[in-house]
C-alpha cells in the first residue's frame, strides 16, 4: 500500500492491512478538511521521497513500542475539498488500549515530522500557507 496518494482515502483498504483474528481492538483516525474561516479546500504538497522515509520510520518506531499492533497510514496530496479526509490511520492490536495508543502516537509524530505542507484555499479566492506544526 502506498503511504502517499492523490486518490480518495479508503478506510476499508487500511483495515484490510491491519486487522487479523489476533487483533481484537481496532482504532481508526481520519483527519478531515473542515470549513474553518471560509476554507473551501486544502492543497497538500510534500517532499515525497523524504515523507515516505519518515512514515516508514514512524511506523517502525510504533511497532517497536507496540509489537503486537499493526498500523498503517495514508496521506493524501493535492487539492482536498472540505469534508474529505486528508489522512487516515488504522491501528489494530490484541487490546483496545494499545490500538488507541499506537494510533495517537502515529498522528502526533506525523504532525511534527512529515515534510508535508498545506495551503488553505478560501471562498473569497484568498490562499494561506499553514505552518507545518500549526495545530489549529
Amino acid at each position: 500500500m502506498m503511504h502517499l496518494t492523490r486518490h480518495r482515502l479508503e478506510v476499508a483498504d487500511l483495515l484490510a492491512e491491519v486487522q487479523s483474528a489476533e487483533r481484537g481492538g481496532t482504532c481508526v483516525f481520519l483527519g478531515t478538511v473542515r470549513n474553518d474561516a471560509g476554507v473551501t479546500g486544502i492543497d497538500y504538497t510534500a517532499y515525497e521521497a523524504m515523507a515516505v522515509e519518515e512514515i516508514e520510520r514512524i511506523l517502525a518506531e510504533t511497532h517497536e513500542r507496540w509489537p503486537d499492533a499493526r498500523v498503517m497510514l495514508q496521506h493524501r496530496l493535492g487539492l482536498i475539498p472540505v469534508g474529505e479526509a486528508s489522512i487516515a490511520i488504522a491501528a489494530a492490536a490484541p487490546h483496545r488500549d494499545a490500538a488507541f495508543a499506537a494510533c495517537r502516537h502515529v498522528i502526533e509524530a506525523v504532525k511534527k515530522r512529515l515534510p508535508i505542507w498545506k495551503k488553505e484555499l478560501r471562498g473569497d479566492g484568498s490562499e494561506q500557507w499553514v505552518e507545518a506544526h500549526d495545530h489549529r
